[in-house]
This record gives structure tokens, C-alpha cells and sequence, in this order.
């Protein structure tokens, strides 16, 4: 059973709003959507919190995986808006969160496109959340 789930839709830090994420059958998958006739790029706020009980006992880390991983960054929020953080948000391959627990903790994502890509729906890429999670009861 996985403690650990990712939310999107805008979710507001220390809440627990937010549409989740889907973990292994994409039937609701993590998507920014950019035109491939030119070099875009896009970025939309996500969180991350655990079942409630619950709390990663350490870091809890985020990153990409997949084929084209590279095209994605994550970065830690400070309270920006979409047009702020493309700017603004120090864009990694991986971020640490620290408290992670039944709350949302909110983060950035960012995917970039090449004009020279072909039109595609790829769904080799798998946004991760780990850490230990233990119980608070």
C-alpha cells in the first residue's frame, strides 16, 4: 500500500485539496501540454503528502525517471504562480522536501518541448516521490 501520493490541480500548501495523481495505470496522469512546432515550455504546481496517520520520518525526494526525463525539472515553491516560477523557481533535476506528512507540500514541475520533436502523447516519463514513511500513531 503506498503512504506517499502526488496531487495536481493546484493544491494549496499545508491543505488537502488537489486532484491525485495516478500511480500505475495513468488513467489521471501528470500533464502539461505544449506545442510541438516549436521549443515551449510550461510548468504547473504539485504537492505531495501522505495518507493521514502518516509522515516521511527523513527527506522525502522528488525527481523524474523514464526515457525523457531530461525534458522535466522540478523545483521547490516560494509561493510563486505559474507565470513566477517558469522566471523565478530554481529548476532542478531533483528536489528534497523536508515534512512531508498528511498536508500538502507543494512543488513545481516543468516539461520543455524541441521543435524539432515530432507530435507525441509520451507517457514514458514517471514523476517519483520517495522517502520512509512511518506512522504518527
Amino acid at each position: 500500500m503506498a503512504h506517499i501520493h502526488l496531487f495536481m490541480n493546484n493544491p494549496t500548501a499545508d491543505s488537502t485539496d488537489g486532484t491525485e495523481i495516478s500511480s500505475n495505470d495513468n488513467s489521471l496522469p501528470l500533464t502539461l501540454i505544449l506545442d510541438a512546432s516549436q521549443s515551449e515550455t510550461k510548468c504547473a504546481k504539485v504537492a505531495v503528502r501522505c495518507d493521514s496517520g502518516y509522515e516521511v520520518e527523513s527527506d522525502t525526494s522528488i525527481y523524474f525517471e523514464g526515457t525523457n526525463a531530461a525534458k522535466w525539472q522540478v523545483a521547490e515553491d516560494s509561493d510563486f504562480t505559474s507565470a513566477t516560477a517558469l522566471t523565478n523557481a530554481l529548476w532542478q533535476n531533483s528536489i528534497t522536501i523536508s515534512g512531508v506528512d498528511s498536508l500538502n507540500s507543494v512543488f513545481w514541475v516543468k516539461a520543455t518541448s524541441a521543435s524539432t520533436e515530432n507530435p507525441q502523447n509520451d507517457r514514458t516519463v514517471k514523476l517519483v516521490a520517495e522517502g520512509l514513511v512511518v506512522s504518527t500513531e
